[in-house]
């Protein structure tokens, strides 16, 4: 016989559920700080026709071929094994936080290195060396002319990335880390299987709201960075 479906449930995990969300943004913010500088040297590297732009290029694609869930068993199950094997130090006691870090990192730095890559081609290189030309210095240059134009351009692709990220983190629960998904995994086992639906439309609300407060956010900070350059234009 199926059991109805109980809608004040949601009330009741909705907290409990809700409690974890520091963890998941979290998480996010780890990723996004070291995939950031991930991405910086991919980008940098695949800009110049050297060796490093083509092993730059090889990481990225491999990264982009590679579904998340596999990547995070690689990571937690190989990585241990050969760190073992080389240094002969036992990792698997690790948080298991590191090892989604590590996995999400690497996916995030694949991708922000093709969009950062891609944000400072679309800039007209002449604006360069027009500030060049007027004596100004090549940092100076790219942080007061490239860099802010490289940016407005690349919001809306950042803002994508950044909603994926926060999907793909919810696979953190197959490893055994305590997130928002790992808890609505252990309210759902706890209760012997019942309240599935409940639960999952709990999580689905959070992660929507999530969702549109980061897109929200992208779409202010676009029209703010876009907002000088309608008005020389």
């Amino acid at each position: 016989m199926d059991r109805p479906f109980y809608p004040e449930f949601i009330l009741q995990i909705f907290p409990r559920i809700l409690a974890y969300l520091p963890v998941t943004l979290g998480l996010m913010a780890g990723t996004m700080i070291a995939g950031s500088c991930i991405g910086f040297l991919l980008a940098r590297a695949r800009l110049k026709n050297t060796r490093a732009g083509a092993i730059a290029r090889v990481y990225i694609m491999i990264m982009r071929c590679t579904p998340s869930i596999v990547l995070l068993f690689l990571v937690y199950y190989a990585v241990p094994i050969t760190v073992k094997a080389l240094t002969g130090i036992d990792i698997n006691r690790m948080s298991r936080a590191a090892f989604v870090l590590i996995t999400l990192s690497m996916l995030f730095g694949a991708n922000l290195g093709e969009l950062m890559r891609a944000a400072y081609l679309s800039v007209d290189p002449g604006q360069r060396e027009a500030a060049l030309s007027t004596g100004m210095a090549n940092a100076r240059a790219f942080l007061r002319i490239i860099l802010p134009q490289a940016v407005t351009s690349a919001l809306p692709n950042l803002c994508n990335t950044i909603t994926a990220l926060l999907k793909e983190g919810a696979l953190a629960y197959t490893i055994g880390m305590i997130d928002m998904m790992g808890q609505g995994n252990l309210i759902i086992a706890r209760n012997y299987g019942s309240y599935g639906l409940e639960t999952w439309i709990t999580l689905a609300i959070i992660y929507w709201a999530v969702t549109i407060i980061i897109e929200r956010s992208f779409i202010f900070l676009e029209k703010r960075l876009s907002r000088g350059r309608r008005s020389v234009s």
